[in-house]
Formats: C-alpha cells, structure tokens, sequence
C-alpha cells in the first residue's frame, strides 16, 4: 500500500506542477505596434481584392483592377492585366483611389515584381489625354507570363520626384 500511496502523491504532485505552468517556458508577449519595424512607403500589410478585402476597405479600382497604396495613401496604384493581349496597366490614382494622379517616374518607368510565377515588367508611361511635363498617370508593358490566367500578387514600385515608392497587391478570385 505504501507504493499506491506514493504513485497517487506523485501523480498529485504532476499534475499541480502542470497546472501551474512551472517547467513551461514563459509565452512571449505579443508584439506591439511599437515593436514593428515601419517600413517607409509600401504596403506589406494590406490586401486590396476585387471584393473589398482589406485593412481599408479597398474594393475594385476604377479600371476594375487591384488596388495598393503608395507612400501611406498618398497615392494608390491599380493593376490591371489582359490575359489575351499578355499586357498590364498600371494606373497611378489619388488618396481617393479614384482621381488619375500624374506623376513624373525616374526614366519614365515603373517596375512591376509579380511573385509567383516570379518575373518583372518594366512598365513605360502612357500619358492619357491632358498628362504633360513628362507625366502619367499610366504606365504598360507585356510579358509571356501574363497570359496565364490566374491571380497575380506582387509589388509595383518607381521613384517619384526622388522619392521611392513601392506598393503590394494580391488579385483575389473573381465571381465572373
């Protein structure tokens, strides 16, 4: 009887080591907003869908295209692709995610980064009627790749008036 009795007071012992959390490693705390390291000018965090998904509330663009931001909203950038034609649009818009917003790139150029499957565009200005001084709120190119019909995410960056920009979207799957 004695073994039992020692068995149960060690099983008693067990379990109130367990429930107390001794022998656990301590949980870290959660990271703060403070403790996130900012990142200047581009969009890591958000997802602007065609749905209306995200951390604002973007839906389509006016093109119905995928939105991101530029620079903390200071400007938005939509990405439109034809499949068919192999092409991207890229239109640079206001803060209201609407208004065409001209602006002057380094060159002339943008650069669109689609993740997978992984390959760049350089996208040249396509000054719409009225953009002059060099600036567009349009910039195109092609690329094989676009031809496949998917959802493409990826990251379209340039530089305007020497500040770098950079901006991530994510297509989300349409209903039609």
């Amino acid at each position: 009887m004695g073994l039992v009795s020692t068995g149960a007071s060690t099983a008693i012992v067990a379990v109130a080591i367990l429930a107390s959390g001794c022998g656990q490693p301590p949980t870290p705390p959660a990271p703060t907003a403070a403790a996130k390291p900012k990142q200047a000018r581009t969009t890591k965090d958000h997802d602007h869908g065609h749905d209306g998904g995200g951390h604002h509330g973007h839906g389509a663009g006016p093109h119905d295209g995928t939105l991101a931001d530029w620079g903390g909203g200071k400007f938005h950038v939509e990405f439109t692709v034809d499949h068919d034609k192999k092409e991207t649009v890229i239109y640079v818009l206001g803060s209201d995610e609407k208004s065409a917003a001209p602006v002057k790139t380094l060159d002339g150029k943008l650069l669109l980064t689609i993740k997978e499957p992984a390959f760049q565009v350089e996208l040249v200005a396509r000054p719409l009627a009225g953009e002059v001084d060099g600036k567009a709120s349009c910039y195109g190119g092609t690329h094989q790749s676009l031809g496949i019909v998917r959802e493409f995410a990826g990251t379209i960056s340039g530089e305007v008036d020497g500040v770098p920009y950079a901006g991530e979207f994510a297509e989300e799957p349409h209903d039609h």
